[in-house]
């Protein structure tokens, strides 16, 4: 279905795509019906398919019959084909669709694992006056990281580890630690063995699936939510992040005969060279995947069949994307690590909300617009609800960053532009621009190199897992900027698989889109060049008290 056009001025239209933003809807001026009520949806419900690749799911042209339930949704949502995430992992994308700002503005990475005392959207939703949750069993999405800070009620189905140690006085602790550069490894350590324990213990046929119990419980806030307002539920499903351990009849379907230990679990192992792969067996971990990505459709499925039998369905914006995808040996990798290739960062988005139209479109657009488009199905003003205060405040609401507003993405009137608005801006051409980043990682390089290590196997310096990443990405072409490694340029209108790089001296797509890459990182603080230098205040643990100190030696943190 095409969308109507509405007339706009020259000076609005930034986009090099097939759907321009000139084509966007214009509904903020007309929401109201004629008996004066607002059509406006009063609940949102955002779910997020942990690291689903876009290209297995039905609407997006995948063969197997894996999303009958997304494909339903497809039909009355709008299907985004362009949609980017900010980066290739958990915690800051999460971050991101929380507060509105690139990874290099919240910070929240592996090397300081937490929101610092940023106000989130689950914080301005609920000081509105609507009921919020968030319901996952992610092991980031957690009170230690401050990503469920805000929302009225949150649990984290992810129970390897007991409560105290990613919450309360502990995560305080641990932040304290985390803040000084010197004991930051110290304080990795507690992800780490979160990490370790969730290879451990959430593999084989024992790791049942936390997803229906997620369902459940989205179920039950939905139904005791007592808001005049409304309701915001937030949710995280995890099945299709290693390990894959689908449920039987899905295994069954997708899987036929694949036993899930007699295939490589563990991307470390490749990635490190321990472990070699044929494309058979890359066959069956496909397999798995699509089971994985099954169960997720069904359950998926079986919420929205509730709302629409509970008839909530059509008073309830729903937003569905992954916060990342996942590599399968595509350029010689497995798993979400080390890059930023489309597998990885094109992510799946299908919004469904009566101020857009149940189409494609494939226009540019970033994954951390969401939180504006919250922020505008509910007509919620941050400003107006928490108001400013410094770098802590919300970020304002902005219709050039919603998804429901016929200024989409139409950056010229912004009086204060973020890193990427400002790199939009600054272009010298009509291209639309999206941006990632790849801090260096903490516990995936710890099991690499600990893998390689056991096999005898010496990581070369300039081994991809040391390197930092920054990309930026129109819908033609895209150049990824590493700090160790050869920069990479490619036209994703010609080699949308990133097979052959393109040098940006010899095609101006790729020169345009480094361009914008080095403004946007002027924009947020200079390009990544050289290692960051170690402070040595050994005096960091001196807020925690006794108690806490204590506890930090029952798990072998502390001598």
């Amino acid at each position: 279905m095409t969308a109507p056009t509405v007339p706009a001025a020259p000076s609005l239209l930034r986009s090099d795509d097939a759907y321009s933003r000139s084509t966007a809807r214009a509904t903020a001026a007309g929401r109201g019906t004629a008996d004066g009520t607002d059509p406006r949806p009063s609940n949102v419900l955002f779910v997020v398919l942990d690291t689903v690749r876009k290209d297995r799911l039905e609407p997006y042209g995948y063969e197997r019959a894996t999303t009958p339930e997304l494909s339903r949704f497809a039909e009355e949502a709008t299907v985004f084909e362009s949609a980017v995430a900010p980066a290739p992992w958990t915690l800051p994308v999460h971050a991101s669709l929380f507060t509105g700002r690139y990874p290099s503005e919240h910070g929240a990475d592996q090397g300081s694992p937490y929101l610092d005392d940023a106000t989130t959207l689950a914080s301005t939703l609920s000081a509105a006056g609507y009921d919020t949750a968030c319901y996952s069993s992610n092991a980031w999405i957690t009170p230690y990281t401050g990503l469920t800070d805000g929302f009225d009620d949150h649990d984290s189905f992810f129970e390897v580890l007991p409560r105290d140690v990613l919450s309360g006085p502990l995560a305080s602790a641990w932040q304290t630690v985390n803040d000084n550069d010197y004991l930051r490894e110290m304080a990795s350590k507690i992800v780490r063995l979160g990490a370790m324990a969730h290879e451990r213990l959430a593999s084989g046929e024992g790791a049942d699936t936390k997803t229906p119990s997620v369902i459940d419980r989205t179920k039950s806030f939905i139904g005791d939510s007592e808001s005049g307002r409304g309701w915001f539920a937030f949710v995280n499903l995890m099945d299709a992040h290693l390990p894959y351990y689908p449920p039987e009849e899905y295994r069954e379907e997708f899987a036929p005969g694949v036993d899930p230990d007699s295939v490589c679990q563990n991307s470390k192992e490749y990635n490190a060279g321990v472990r070699d792969i044929d494309d058979e067996e890359w066959d069956d971990i496909r397999g798995l995947y699509d089971a994985e990505v099954a169960h997720m459709d069904a359950e998926l499925g079986r919420l929205f069949d509730w709302l629409r039998a509970t008839g909530q369905w059509e008073d309830t914006a729903v937003v569905v994307c992954a916060d990342h995808g996942e590599l399968h040996g595509e350029h010689d990798r497995y798993g979400h690590e080390f890059a930023l290739y489309d597998e990885l960062i094109n992510v799946p988005l299908l919004v469904k909300h009566p101020d857009l139209e149940a189409e494609r479109r494939d226009d540019l657009v970033e994954l951390l617009d969401c939180y504006h488009t919250v922020l505008d199905a509910l007509d919620v003003d941050p400003d107006t609800v928490v108001g400013t205060s410094g770098n802590d405040g919300p970020v304002a609401r902005d219709p050039t960053r919603s998804l429901l507003s016929s200024e989409y993405r139409a950056f010229d009137g912004v009086a204060d532009p973020d890193p990427g608005q400002r790199a939009v801006l600054e272009a010298d051409d009509d291209a639309d621009y999206a941006f990632m980043e790849y801090a260096k990682p903490v516990i995936e390089l710890h099991h690499l190199e600990q893998k390689a290590s056991k096999a005898g196997i010496t990581l070369p310096a300039d081994h991809p897992a040391y390197s930092r990443l920054r990309g930026a990405r129109r819908t033609d072409a895209k150049y990824i900027r590493a700090d160790l490694i050869p920069d990479e340029g490619y036209r994703l209108d010609d080699d949308p698989s990133e097979q052959s790089p393109v040098d940006p001296a010899v095609d101006n797509a790729v020169a345009a889109t480094e361009r914008a890459l080095a403004r946007f990182e002027d924009a947020v603080g200079g390009a990544w060049t050289d290692p960051s230098e170690t402070d040595t205040d050994a005096d960091a643990l001196a807020e925690a008290d006794e108690a806490t100190q204590d506890r930090l030696r029952e798990l072998g943190y502390l001598e």
